[in-house]
């Protein structure tokens, strides 16, 4: 069987995405509280997205072999409903503007990784107002 890394174009395309990602949310206003809470710098999440997706979708699992676990890696931060829509809808932009992915396989994608952010939702907005 074929893995989704394969499918879409294995690295070529898993940095694509994490790269488009990234452009989207530093320079569009609509993603303006999801980039509050990254560093100035984004080369180091940018590297660390393409090596989870690449991980994540059947590719090589060196990010995996780390040990790490991304919803320990993301509870420090306030996540909220709102902050998790944003990822979502800016990781679907990234994987719906790669040339050549079937469109079945990138609404997979996108849905599961949407269901992920979900889960990292740590902070309501009745929390956050008290």
């Amino acid at each position: 069987m074929t893995t989704p890394y394969a499918r879409i174009g294995g690295e070529a395309t898993v940095a694509a995405i994490a790269n488009r990602f990234y452009d989207l949310i530093d320079r569009d206003p609509a993603y303006a509280d999801l980039r509050a809470i990254h560093a100035a710098d984004l080369s180091a999440v940018r590297h660390g997205l393409t090596r989870f997706l690449a991980g994540w979708s059947g590719g090589p699992r060196d990010w995996f072999e780390r040990g790490q676990c991304i919803m320990s890696l993301h509870r420090a931060f306030p996540i909220t409903s709102a902050l998790a829509d944003q990822w979502s809808a800016a990781m679907t932009r990234a994987i719906k503007a790669q040339p050549g992915i079937d469109p079945q396989l990138a609404a997979a994608m996108a849905d599961a990784l949407g269901h992920m952010a979900r889960g990292m939702i740590n902070l309501s907005l009745d929390q956050n107002a008290a």
